[in-house]
């Protein structure tokens, strides 16, 4: 299971940890992701997606799953949530 956020994009960060003596040393900052159920009013499921704590922040802000799909892009999505994407677009046109 890859550490992406699946409805942000937002993956593992790396850089240096820069101790007093002023060493260097590699290091990764890992996303806070958890595993939550999210409800489609759309499509009248609920769907499980691992994603960041802040993108549940920004469903939330945005009015739902279905709101945030809709206004995320596509290259920030995993393909499952692509997939529900535009199975919410095509049950709001008809």
């Amino acid at each position: 299971m890859s550490r992406r956020c699946e409805l942000s994009g937002k993956t593992v960060a790396t850089g240096n940890k820069v101790s007093h003596s002023n060493i260097k040393t590699r290091r990764r900052w890992l996303p806070n992701l958890t595993d939550v159920t999210l409800q489609s009013e759309a499509l009248g499921r609920s769907f499980r997606f691992r994603i960041a704590a802040s993108a549940l922040r920004t469903v939330d802000h945005r009015g739902g799953l279905d709101a945030h799909l809709l206004k995320e892009s596509d290259s920030t999505l995993s393909p499952r949530a692509l997939k529900v994407k535009r199975d919410v677009a095509a049950a709001l046109q008809g």
